[in-house]
């Protein structure tokens, strides 16, 4: 589904993707893990069109997205859940959701009928039909990022980046995040997620990759991870 293949990526004449690889399977989800400032961020924003690779390939669904803008690579069927989560503060749950509704469609671009609609998406976030007339800044922080969730599902993608969906929330709401994304997950989404709450990544995760300064240092499935105390310790704080 993703492939990414010896990517290299600047801001400005700072190097700071170094060589990155990695592999995105449909029903499969992709943790990426690694300090603040390791790379992963920018990982996502280079998948998505907002940096540009110099060097290396992006493929998606057999197709090269290297050079296409943002709503080009989200029109194939990639949505992306910001780490600021980017709801409009003006407009009501429902208005939010339905701002970017869109049809499914099949790798040949033909249509079908969208599996995402609000009857849907209520069924698996019922707190945003409860709240579905509130404006997005009366919302709290989990139910700010359940319906940054749900807004990308209306888009109907088959692939789904999230980047740092569980920070700052209560660990309940984490639970529910990780139990929304395995249950994205056995619908045959593939998801690729960067997360630092360890645990909800482990949780969730079929496989890791680590990054620091740019490079992956590490690639291997929960228990690979949970076994190798120089990765959690060097890379990862634990």
């Amino acid at each position: 589904m993703l492939e990414i293949e010896d990517v290299h990526a600047y801001y400005g004449e700072s190097h700071i993707l170094r060589g990155v690889s990695l592999v995105v399977a449909p029903g499969e989800i992709v943790c990426l893990l690694g300090r603040n400032g390791a790379g992963k961020t920018t990982t996502i924003l280079t998948i998505m069109g907002y940096l540009q690779p110099r060097r290396g390939r992006i493929r998606y669904n057999n197709r090269d997205v290297v050079g296409l803008p943002p709503y080009a690579v989200a029109r194939l069927g990639v949505g992306f859940v910001p780490q600021e989560r980017r709801i409009f503060p003006s407009l009501t749950v429902l208005e939010n959701l339905t701002v970017f509704a869109r049809k499914a469609f099949l790798d040949d671009g033909a249509d079908v009928a969208a599996p995402w609609t609000l009857t849907r998406i209520f069924e698996v976030f019922p707190a945003l039909q409860a709240r579905e007339g509130n404006l997005g800044f009366q919302l709290s922080g989990g139910e700010q990022q359940m319906l940054s969730i749900a807004r990308a599902l209306m888009l109907n993608p088959q692939l789904l980046l999230l980047d740092e969906p569980s920070e700052g929330l209560a660990p309940m709401i984490v639970q529910q995040i990780v139990e929304v994304l395995a249950k994205l997950k056995g619908e045959g989404l593939g998801i690729l997620l960067i997360e630092q709450n360890l645990r909800a990544a482990l949780a969730v995760g079929d496989r890791h990759y680590v990054m620091n300064k740019g490079e992956i240092c590490f690639s291997g499935g929960a228990a690979d991870l949970e076994n190798n105390d120089l990765v959690l310790r060097n890379y990862l704080s634990v």
